[in-house]
């Protein structure tokens, strides 16, 4: 299996292996009786409230915080928490939290060996539910807080390449999807369980498109894990 990764994205990862280990029999549904299993993301789908997508209208990015806070205390900023994470070969700059080079293989959106270098990177961190998208689909109506546990859950964030990244822009699962085909499937579990988590809607063509991915992957488990969501009082939004 290509998918090493630690933390809470080993939840997403490991996740091929359903993939691999679906069988004849079972129905589109993700079961012989026609309903999702409990515990995956096929069954979490039903759980997303659907409702029309709100206008980006005041969307900033400052108002989920300064970027990469260090939201768990651990006196690393999220990105490099993330890097390290996700990146083989990891040098540090600092001994133990600035990440100065490493490899990202494979790259879950392409498929392909990046390297990383600070400073001149082709490596970005992703939200994998975007803060626009996020923002237009209840994150709005929310207080700093847990606009800050968002932008920083590790749950939502990963390391990818850059320009295929840009490419995604605030795209959901109706609108964008990793070019690497295999990983679509632990790609919108992801986006399920963020959106599940943090109580975010979904609209009517995103939920489709959800049950269209998952419905080849049935037993693909919904990922856990990831910060509380709401951040430490200490952290404003700028």
């Amino acid at each position: 299996m290509r998918w090493r990764r630690g933390g809470a994205v080993t939840a997403v990862a490991v996740a091929l292996l359903a993939v691999a280990g679906c069988t004849e029999g079972t129905t589109g549904d993700g079961g012989p009786e026609g309903t999702a299993r409990a515990g995956t993301a096929l069954a979490a789908v039903d759980s997303l409230t659907v409702k029309g997508r709100a206008p980006r209208t005041g969307y900033d990015r400052d108002k989920f915080g300064t970027p990469w806070a260090d939201t768990d205390a651990n006196r690393c900023d999220t990105r490099d928490d993330i890097l390290r994470r996700d990146l083989e070969d990891v040098e540090f700059s600092d001994g133990r939290c600035k990440v100065a080079s490493g490899v990202l293989e494979p790259d879950p959106y392409t498929g392909r060996r990046i390297a990383f270098t600070r400073g001149r990177s082709r490596v970005d961190i992703d939200h994998v539910v975007a803060l626009s998208d996020a923002w237009q689909k209840g994150a709005g109506q929310w207080d700093a807080a847990k606009r800050i546990a968002l932008a920083n859950d590790p749950l939502n964030l990963l390391a990818v390449d850059a320009s295929t990244n840009r490419a995604k822009g605030d795209g959901d699962t109706a609108t964008w999807l990793p070019p690497d085909k295999s990983y679509r499937c632990p790609y919108v579990a992801a986006q399920v369980a963020v959106k599940k988590k943090y109580g975010l809607w979904v609209t009517a063509a995103e939920k489709a498109a959800m049950k269209r991915v998952l419905t080849r992957c049935p037993d693909q488990p919904l990922p856990t894990g990831g910060n509380p969501t709401r951040a430490p009082g200490r952290f404003h939004a700028d």
